[in-house]
């Protein structure tokens, strides 16, 4: 009995030794959490590295505060960081961020050195801006501006950039805009929200060269997973991820874009981007080069089951002048110009379907129909200004779209034409083609030909037209005798008979 009473006397002991001892421990922590940041004051440092940024970058620095984190994971937190656009260019920021987590190394801040791992960015807005000669207010000054002032002898740098193994963003803003003529900062074309990134093996050095040496050349044909095939010898300066939540780029609204990100210096890969527009989808490659007076963009796209009448809406000369939905593959490159209109210049070719929908400008000629419903032939009834499916085949060049081939299959009424609509001013239309009316052959159907200028052939009335005016106000009329033809792409003329 007492043998056992000492037994449990000593358990109890060893249980409070073992408790207190966890207790002491846990202490110790808590006390090395709180007192360590205090100890190892990273904030007099601020100045320091301010004055380093400033330095590097060449441009005005802010840092509101710098904090050591012990957990997750030993960090530095930056409250309230900025730079300032250069000189040169309109006064704001070219980067604001809310907080930024800087994960270091613990050896090194012993050393009184600061050694970056990896970037968290918190809320970042980013804005890019370009001048008429190609400078990017990312860009740093002449590196005779930029050389740090040398360590003093056996001391090591304080801070560097240099290679980043892990950069991570969220909740990101991002625009990017021309300055105009006027030194003016033109139309963002191209606005991101809820930018998220994760990137790896970031070379901030190499990303912030003043000169970005060769830049891979244009290819027609593209890879089939990448937009822009890169020199076989070419490691990109940092690769990863992007998600945005929306883009705008000038009118055209997308959400849920996600896509595989590579950066060079002066160029932006995306490659397999997928996106959902206007009640479709949509994905293909793009890429953007930053190396000269203008930027310049190359793109891939195949998009399906867009609204058509909701994509027009974006664009107000197009607005209401065409419903159904739309089946596209397209190719477009061309340069952004410092002007209001920063894609004038774009070029390219593609295809594009239209199913059921209506043009309601385009009714036909009121006339036309009038005989057409005489002769019961065609449509007696319905909307002359619907139809199934409409086919083009295009080209883009000379702030013209051309097109070699639209083909129309309405409500009784098909048709073939091409000829080109503009791009600038009011959009001018320049259209040629024929229609294809089913009918039965007889002296009402021949008179009516003779007084529409139209031809009866193989039980079908063929009528010549032209469309005119501009798309706020086409015009539709009919060529007597069915003289003439429609024009290619070219613009050379060829006979459109049947």
């Amino acid at each position: 009995m007492q043998a056992g009473k000492r037994v449990a006397r000593f358990m109890s002991r060893r249980k409070k030794l073992i408790l207190g001892i966890v207790i002491f421990l846990i202490v110790i922590f808590t006390a090395l959490l709180v007192l360590l940041p205090r100890l190892l004051d990273v904030d007099r440092y601020r100045p320091r590295v301010t004055a380093l940024i400033q330095q590097q970058m060449g441009r005005s620095a802010e840092i509101g505060h710098l904090a050591l984190s012990i957990l997750p994971r030993l960090s530095i937190r930056v409250d309230g960081f900025a730079l300032r656009n250069p000189a040169g260019f309109p006064a704001g920021y070219f980067v604001q961020t809310k907080r930024i987590y800087a994960e270091i190394s613990a050896g090194e801040l012993l050393e009184h050195r600061i050694v970056i791992r990896s970037l968290e960015l918190e809320a970042p807005e980013i804005s890019l801006i370009a001048n008429s000669k190609g400078n990017w207010n990312t860009d740093p000054p002449p590196s005779s501006a930029a050389d740090p002032a040398p360590d003093p002898p056996g001391e090591k740098p304080l801070f560097t950039l240099g290679v980043i193994s892990a950069l991570k963003m969220s909740h990101g803003q991002l625009s990017v805009a021309n300055l105009l003529p006027t030194g003016q900062i033109g139309p963002a074309f191209v606005v991101a929200g809820g930018v998220k990134s994760e990137l790896r093996q970031v070379d901030l050095n190499a990303l912030l060269a003043r000169e970005s040496g060769a830049v891979p050349p244009r290819q027609q044909e593209w890879p089939t997973n990448i937009a822009f095939a890169a020199e076989s010898t070419a490691a990109p300066a940092a690769e990863g991820t992007l998600e945005l939540d929306t883009l705008h780029v000038l009118n055209i609204a997308v959400t849920e874009l996600k896509s595989k990100l590579r950066l060079f210096p002066k160029q932006v890969l995306l490659d397999g981007w997928e996106l959902t527009c206007y009640g479709g989808r949509g994905s293909g490659n793009v890429s953007f080069v930053f190396n000269g007076p203008n930027p310049s963009y190359n793109t891939q796209a195949r998009l399906s089951g867009v609204n058509m009448a909701n994509l027009l809406d974006a664009f107000p000369d197009t607005r209401g002048k065409i419903t159904g939905t739309l089946d596209a593959t397209v190719d477009l490159d061309g340069e952004i110009a410092h002007s209001p209109d920063p894609l004038a210049g774009i070029g390219g070719a593609g295809h594009l379907t239209v199913l059921n929908g209506r043009i309601p400008a385009l009714k036909w000629d009121q006339n036309l129909l009038q005989l057409v419903r005489l002769a019961k032939m065609g449509p007696v009834s319905g909307d002359p200004s619907a139809f199934s499916s409409i086919a083009v085949d295009f080209s883009i060049s000379n702030d013209r779209i051309n097109t070699s081939k639209v083909n129309i299959i309405g409500n009784g009424v098909d048709a073939d034409a091409s000829g080109s609509l503009g791009l600038a001013g009011k959009g001018s239309l320049d259209y040629q083609g024929v229609a294809r009316i089913t009918t039965n052959q007889n002296a009402l159907t021949t008179l009516l030909g003779g007084i529409s200028g139209a031809t009866l052939a193989k039980g079908k009335m063929i009528l010549h037209f032209n469309v005119a005016g501009t798309l706020q106000n086409p015009q539709f009329t009919l060529k007597p005798g069915g003289a003439g033809g429609t024009k290619d792409a070219a613009g050379v003329g060829k006979s459109t008979k049947p």
